[in-house]
């Protein structure tokens, strides 16, 4: 840290360091418990301080007695009624009372979230676990009494090590190639504004691709002159093959970069990147950047395994850590962007403090150290993380999985024609489910209103969205709903009745019927 007195600026700090290291549940007009509706259907369910020294005269009569004082508050100091995550005691909330791909209905007790509605929209924004929330303010608060060195809480600069050792395994990376960044955003644009990208490069990207991809590409055309080609790709797959194809069928000998969505935020179908990094970019010397925004928290990541070379995560959707929070992994300090591009520079830390001193730090710090952060919401993240691993991501990624493809069987079931957007088949599932009971796929009033009146009359929160089965064909749109470690069948079965009632009441040609039974 820098010393006070002395310097302001935080580059005292850096050149130190440099040489130092050479339910409550009620009814509404519906008739149902809005948080535990449910039905029965027959489907079968298939889970520094290094500082200068300034002297003053009066120092060491200061620091004896500040000394006596700290020793009779030690006992109160913030973090010593910091509950952390390894001392809480989960095993009576994380035992498993059922088949191992699901997880126990205890799990949504670990959980703030309003009991008067069903939240099914974690594609836009997650739900802080409650020990992850009440240590987050404990976090804060310490920050607030001791903004000099923060407790020491944090470690050595730049105070987020401890943290990403806690979590680079979980994503199957060494402590050297992850960094806590922003969101996922935050990760592209530094990836895609950083990279030695030049005039004629091609750029291959998807139709589906989110603007956190789309802008920052758009920039890069209109500033600098690259060729971004949008490539369609299928909205009702049969294989996974046909996603490999169609990027396949884009390369070109002028080729640099490849960005795909892991999965596709508007359908929810996952894209398989570990053969796109495996079958064509990395044969062909191609870039790779994953916008992995809906699979973090959701799917059991290992990015060695993936073989990209940047991957760009959310902790606020899936993974439910705090708001500006995410993940970047960049492969082997850039290594393999030099060996594909001879010639050029790899990349410049252009969203850092350090730019000017990779050489010396290394692109993880670098690109970690951004000026003063918001260190608490970093810790909180590593906290979720933590409880994820706990619960085990695998488990997590079976129940997202099975709860979507209930969702689906469900809606089959229980509409007459809809047309669901999302792939049905095992491999290429994800825990978002979208579809669309309406005749005309592209009145988004309509659909907007059921959205709202969904929410208002039902008490249950999904989002519409909107997108081209191919260019140039034009817009439809669709209920988008997500589905994840905190819900249950029964949450699944009462969004479905909701969903049916309310489509029949909106529907003239067709009665209103009863309200649907619960048991």
């Amino acid at each position: 840290m820098q010393c006070a007195a002395c310097d302001e600026s935080g580059s005292r700090a850096i050149e130190n360091f440099i040489t130092v290291a050479g339910q409550q549940v009620s009814s509404n007009q519906w008739g149902h418990s809005i948080n535990r509706p449910t039905r029965i259907i027959d489907v079968k369910s298939p889970d520094h301080r290094n500082e200068s020294e300034c002297n003053e005269p009066d120092r060491r009569r200061f620091l004896k007695i500040a000394g006596a004082a700290a020793a009779a508050t030690a006992a109160a100091s913030p973090l010593s009624a910091i509950a952390r995550p390894d001392d809480d005691d989960y095993d009576g909330v994380l035992r498993v009372d059922g088949p191992e791909d699901t997880l126990p209905r205890k799990i949504r007790s670990l959980f703030i979230l309003d009991r008067q509605t069903t939240y099914m929209n974690i594609g836009t924004t997650g739900s802080m676990p409650r020990r992850v929330l009440k240590n987050y303010n404990e976090y804060n608060r310490l920050v607030a009494e001791q903004p000099w060195d923060m407790g020491g809480e944090w470690g050595g600069f730049p105070y987020t090590g401890d943290l990403v050792a806690r979590m680079a395994p979980q994503f199957g990376c060494a402590d050297s190639e992850l960094v806590i960044s922003r969101n996922t955003t935050d990760g592209m644009v530094s990836v895609l504004h950083g990279l030695d990208l030049q005039p004629g490069d091609h750029v291959i990207a998807t139709h589906h691709e989110h603007v956190g991809a789309t802008s920052p590409l758009w920039v890069l055309a209109d500033r600098i002159g690259i060729d971004v080609e949008y490539v369609d790709i299928p909205v009702f797959p049969l294989s996974e093959q046909e996603y490999v194809d169609a990027i396949a069928a884009a390369v070109r000998p002028e080729t640099r970069l490849i960005v795909v969505s892991h999965i596709t935020y508007k359908t929810g179908a996952v894209l398989p990147v570990k053969r796109i990094c495996d079958e064509i970019a990395v044969p062909s010397g191609i870039v790779t950047l994953i916008d992995g925004a809906h699979a973090s928290g959701m799917l059991n990541i290992d990015l060695h395994d993936i073989n990209c070379d940047f991957y760009a995560a959310s902790g606020h959707k899936w993974q439910c850590g705090p708001g500006g929070t995410g993940l970047l992994y960049v492969r082997d300090n850039a290594s393999r962007v030099s060996d594909f591009w001879p010639g050029r520079k790899p990349m410049w830390a252009i969203n850092s403090s350090l730019a000017h001193l990779v050489s010396i730090f290394g692109w993880q710090t670098a690109l970690q150290y951004k000026g003063n952060d918001n260190y608490p919401a970093l810790r909180a993240l590593a906290d979720s993380c933590d409880l994820w691993a706990r619960i085990g991501r695998d488990r997590i990624e079976a129940h997202d999985k099975h709860l979507s493809t209930y969702t689906k069987q469900l809606i089959m079931a229980s509409f007459d024609d809809p047309m669901l957007y999302s792939p049905d088949i095992p491999e290429l599932t994800s825990g978002i489910s979208s579809f669309n009971p309406f005749p005309d796929q592209t009145d988004s009033a309509t659909l907007t209103n059921f959205r709202d009146r969904l929410r208002e009359e039902y008490g249950f929160i999904i989002r519409t969205t909107n997108f081209e089965i191919a260019q140039g064909l034009g817009n439809v749109y669709a209920l988008r709903i997500s589905t994840h470690l905190f819900h249950d069948e029964r949450d699944v079965e009462g969004l479905v009745d909701a969903m049916a009632h309310l489509y029949r009441r909106m529907s003239p040609s067709t009665p209103p019927p009863p309200p649907p039974t619960t048991n």
